[in-house]
């Protein structure tokens, strides 16, 4: 019987959203190989995970880099090596899931799995942009590859 509440409260936590601070957007989940981010004028910082993100951080990833993110509103971000993302835009409502996310791709490769924000709201709540377009997504996966 105890073994069974053990292996049960241990299946809840590995299958819980993870609990964010205020002004956080996203925590890093995963990180293999040269990962950092610059918060306005501050030098890059190596991520690592569970490390939170912000409004107006920007990530780079090296050669060997790849990121794994998970944001408030359960969208996920697999972001490839030799990119470089600005989390530009980020607003979310945990009680009506209403909000606004935006990111850029100014180099590399970001796979995307949308999360409430697009899910919830109606036009262009989740967008992407690249130097040359601007995608919206509404409840969808894309990779983005900006070469």
């Amino acid at each position: 019987m105890r073994a069974t509440l053990v292996w049960g409260l241990l299946a809840a936590l590995a299958l819980s959203t993870p609990s964010f601070a205020a002004g956080e957007i996203g925590r890093v989940k995963t990180v293999a190989g040269m990962a950092t981010v610059t918060r306005g004028k501050e030098k890059p910082v190596q991520l690592t995970p569970g490390q939170l993100l912000r409004v107006s951080d920007v990530i780079q990833t090296g050669k060997n880099g790849t990121l794994g993110i998970t944001f408030v509103d359960n969208s996920r971000f697999a972001v490839g090596p030799n990119t470089n993302l600005a989390l530009s835009q980020f607003e979310f409502d945990k009680t009506t899931h209403r909000g606004r996310f935006e990111a850029q791709v100014n180099k590399g490769t970001v796979a995307v799995v949308s999360g409430q924000i697009a899910k919830e709201n109606k036009g262009d709540a989740m967008r992407v942009r690249t130097p040359v377009s601007v995608l919206a997504a509404r409840g969808t996966r894309f990779v983005v590859e900006v070469p």
